[in-house]
């Protein structure tokens, strides 16, 4: 038996999950979205039940795969909707900047053409991180939303990571580091409490887009734009501003932070939680930054009643 995040070599994977999942089953179309920065470009939607509408939004180098273990049960109270993110999975790759703002600002104007504003929301890592700025700018955005383990505070790595991609050729580097093999590069950077988990068939999904130039340049963009520390700092003064005024977030709001992850820091949880007080923060013992994939019952436990007096 596996210790936890004991790592699993590439070469040991199974080509099909350990665990079966009915991602398979979900409908999947491609809408197309006018976007103010972004341009005109397809978006890859997968859904799933019928019911009030829950977002579902994937973090940094996954795609909306990621929830494939909490889709049906999800379902079976809300319409269930997850993109891929712009420059990730089977999303179009815009050639333009991936600031934060930007991201939050798409998150509203899917939201908007999707006719689904008003949605209970899941984002996960950089996804919870955006939805909460798209939460901030625009208050009709979602009627709840729950974080799940996404980071939001500078931190001093973030700082040094995006100092490196400032560098000229830095893309090129990043570039040549990916393609040597991509799927042997997603599984090392993918880390969960149960790595038997993992498999070929979630590497081939992550690695897809990073095949591509378009793919491998809008990853930089996501590293070096959207997880910039100077667009956190902003967003910390933000809260900070609203949390001085007694304002709160604005939306019943709920954070879930894995004690022992060592992709983000547990301790944002902590800070983010101070910063809001209104917030929710629930801890969980085991589970990862994925917690919906290797801990998804004590997930769904967490985040179903609150969706379902909130978001219902």
């Amino acid at each position: 038996m596996l210790r936890p995040f004991e790592a699993v070599p590439f070469d040991q994977l199974p080509d099909r999950p350990r665990l079966p999942h009915g991602f398979a089953r979900t409908r999947r179309y491609d809408h197309r979205l006018k976007s103010a920065h972004f341009g005109d470009h397809d978006v890859r939607i997968h859904e799933l039940g019928s019911g009030p509408p829950l977002l579902l939004v994937h973090g940094l180098m996954t795609t909306a795969y990621s929830f494939r273990y909490v889709f049906e049960p999800l379902a079976e109270h809300f319409r269930v909707v997850a993109p891929d993110l712009p420059g990730a999975g089977a999303s179009e790759k815009p050639d333009v900047d991936y600031s934060a703002r930007h991201m939050a600002e798409w998150i509203y104007e899917l939201c908007r053409s999707l006719g689904i504003l008003g949605a209970a929301c899941i984002g996960n890592s950089m996804g919870g991180y955006v939805c909460m700025r798209a939460a901030l700018a625009h208050p009709d955005a979602f009627r709840c939303l729950v974080n799940e383990h996404s980071p939001g505070v500078p931190e001093l790595r973030l700082h040094a990571l995006h100092g490196v991609l400032g560098i000229p050729g830095s893309l090129r580097l990043l570039s040549a580091l990916v393609q040597r093999n991509p799927e042997r590069f997603v599984h090392r950077n993918v880390h969960y409490f149960d790595e038997s988990l993992k498999s070929r068939e979630e590497a081939r999904v992550y690695a897809e887009p990073l095949r591509s130039e378009a793919g491998r340049r809008a990853f930089h963009r996501h590293l070096a734009h959207t997880m910039s520390p100077s667009g956190m700092r902003e967003f910390v003064d933000e809260l900070e501003v609203r949390r001085d005024a007694g304002r709160g977030f604005g939306v019943p709001l709920q954070l879930i932070y894995a004690r022992r992850d060592p992709m983000v820091p547990p301790r944002i949880g902590k800070e983010l939680a101070a910063l809001l007080p209104g917030a929710n923060l629930i801890w969980l013992e085991e589970g990862s930054h994925f917690a919906h994939i290797d801990r998804p019952q004590a997930f769904l436990s967490a985040v179903l009643p609150f969706l379902l007096e909130h978001g219902a």
